[in-house]
């Protein structure tokens, strides 16, 4: 069952947020309540502890994130979300599954859009936490964003297949 909801929430949310941008909460609070839902019932191999703990699990390390500008607010339910299904080691995998699809993904499109050499720096800058990099990077002339739910999801299907 925790892998039908994993998969089918995660080609959700992919879909909503290559088309808007965004991955709404009417999505992720009633995935976050299913995963623990189906713990209480004994529906996803884990005890209603592990739901809530994997939840603040996701939230934790997708929150510094979003912080410094990396993802939205969105992603960071997401993640959340999914640690209410997979749990907190299953979402701590999903992290980091998560984190070399994103990065992956953000090389191919910087190389597309002409940009690498401005990424990297950008993300050098960010990661040494120099004042208003983040700001500088989320300018939409600066031509960065880009839909991260598909890297979350993947993330959280391998880790439920898995993988």
């Amino acid at each position: 069952m925790m892998l039908v909801v994993v998969l089918a929430a995660g080609v959700i949310a992919s879909w909503i947020d290559l088309r808007s941008r965004r991955v709404p909460n009417l999505l992720t609070m009633p995935l976050a309540c299913a995963g623990v839902l189906l713990a209480v019932i004994g529906a996803s191999g884990l005890s209603a502890t592990d739901a809530v703990l994997g939840l603040l699990v996701g939230l934790g390390v997708m929150l510094p994130l979003h912080v410094l500008g990396g993802t939205g607010a969105g992603d960071v339910k997401l993640m959340a979300a999914f640690g209410a299904l997979l749990g907190p080691a299953g979402v701590l995998g999903a992290f980091i599954r998560m984190a070399i699809i994103g990065g992956v993904i953000a090389l191919g499109i910087a190389i597309q859009r002409g940009r690498l050499r401005e990424t990297l720096n950008g993300t050098a800058l960010l990661v040494a936490r120099v004042d208003g990099v983040a700001a500088s990077l989320e300018h939409p002339a600066v031509n960065n964003k880009f839909p991260y739910a598909p890297a979350v999801a993947l993330g959280a299907a391998l880790v439920a297949l898995g993988l």
